[in-house]
């Protein structure tokens, strides 16, 4: 028992020490570098209804990993199946009716050229006197209204077209809908709540569940002016965080706010000028985020430590395994 007591001792010890020497040597950022507390953070993204419907079916849980395009919901679409099989049935019936304008454009046309040809052989028989001017009159004024028949047939095949166009863009419009039905993940990520059930029926925009993106994981810190104005996109940060404090994780900066997040109303000094923070955001390489998936979560609190001068050496204590073996 006293052997069991004394090895817990030691362990203690050995933690505490490790501990103290970790704090003591952070405590020291060399020069060249620049430091600020945050969190880890990710896109949130709402994955909801696009119209009015019941939901059918529900196939993911709060804390599920999803990958893009997985299903994540089914709505109850039996109203638009059957609006889309009365919509296919109008553009059956539109081409019908074009085909009808397209048989009676043939008819009148033949009906044209006999006129026409009725027409010549009147002129002909008129130029040696077999057949009066009222008789050329006639064959003139039929040919005029078989040309007008022609044109008004002519104009309804246009009509018929359109017709057909409305038809097909109706049955189109209910096919996206339809697969509006079928909710899926847009990005990889974790569902981060589970915001309906199976039965409810969501109005417009109804939120079915939100996804958590893991595409792009983040730190959010503050900087003051001096180290912000000297951060440039694309720098490289290690980050620290409090659940894994002997474990750096690179990063690279992808933000700087350009504005001030609090700013003295004015700005005289030196010290007042200190006092203006910026928002900076150091974004975790996502091969690496997908490499460790299972672990990570947002929310967690930590270190960011920016490089300002890039001949600025890394200290020992922000070099880890993830750095020396970047993700692939």
């Amino acid at each position: 028992m006293r052997r069991v007591s004394l090895a817990i001792l030691v362990i203690a010890a050995m933690a505490a020490g490790t501990w103290w020497y970790l704090q003591r040597n952070r405590a020291v950022l060399p020069p060249g570098f620049a430091a600020g507390n945050g969190r880890i953070e990710a896109n949130e993204i709402d994955i909801a209804t696009k119209y009015a419907a019941r939901i059918l079916e529900i196939r993911v849980d709060e804390g599920d990993l999803v990958r893009a395009g997985q299903i994540v919901a089914l709505l109850d679409t039996r109203d638009l199946a059957a609006q889309l099989r009365s919509a296919e049935a109008q553009v059956v019936q539109a081409q019908q009716q074009r085909n009808q304008v397209l048989a009676e454009i043939r008819q009148r046309q033949s009906e044209l050229s006999l006129a026409d040809k009725e027409l010549q052989r009147t002129l002909v028989l008129s130029g040696k006197n077999f057949v009066s001017e009222q008789k050329v009159d006639q064959q003139r004024n039929i040919r005029r209204t078989a040309e007008a028949v022609l044109a008004a047939a002519e104009s309804r095949r246009g009509s018929a077209d359109a017709a057909i166009q409305v038809a097909q863009a109706e049955a189109e419009r209910i096919r996206d809908l339809l697969q509006d039905g079928t909710l899926t993940a847009p990005k990889a990520g974790r569902i981060l709540f589970r915001l309906a059930e199976t039965g409810e029926v969501l109005g417009a925009g109804g939120k079915v569940a939100t996804l958590l993106d893991l595409s792009d994981v983040y730190m959010t810190f503050f900087l003051p002016a001096s180290a912000a104005g000297r951060v440039a996109l694309g720098a490289e940060a290690r980050l620290l965080l409090d659940a894994a404090p002997a474990r750096a994780v690179p990063a690279q900066v992808s933000f700087v706010s350009a504005q001030a997040q609090f700013t003295p109303k004015q700005v005289e000094t030196r010290s007042e000028r200190e006092r203006m923070m910026f928002r900076v955001k150091a974004r975790v390489p996502p091969a690496l985020v997908q490499q460790h998936l299972e672990q990570v979560k947002t929310g967690l609190t930590g270190m960011a430590y920016v490089r300002l001068d890039p001949q600025a050496v890394w200290p020992d204590w922000l070099e880890s395994d993830l750095i020396r073996q970047p993700a692939q």
